[in-house]
């Protein structure tokens, strides 16, 4: 096992994951049940099968085109959503002001 790989791996999805949507989701369903270990074997089944998604999918695609070239294509995208975020305005939140 590469364990370079599974630290990086185990402190980039941590990080990412701090104060995410899911983790708030996470906090509201625990706050209003009993059973506080149901909520947590909950979502870390769901974030343990989205990250055996993506890991399979990753390795999937990375048969087919070079590192290289998926590291580019990620991004762009970030550049896009960060675009996007930066200079246009979200005009669903508007409506609900």
């Amino acid at each position: 096992m590469n364990w370079h790989l599974l630290g990086l791996s185990f402190i980039t999805v941590f990080l990412s994951e701090l104060g995410d949507k899911s983790q708030l989701a996470a906090i509201a369903l625990s706050g209003r049940c009993q059973s506080p270990r149901a909520v947590f074997f909950g979502t870390a089944g769901a974030l343990l099968l989205t990250s055996l998604l993506g890991a399979l999918a990753g390795g999937a695609v990375a048969e087919f085109l070079p590192t290289r070239l998926l590291k580019a294509i990620a991004a762009v995208g970030f550049a896009i959503l960060a675009v996007r975020l930066l200079w246009f305005k979200d005009e669903t939140s508007q409506d609900e002001l």
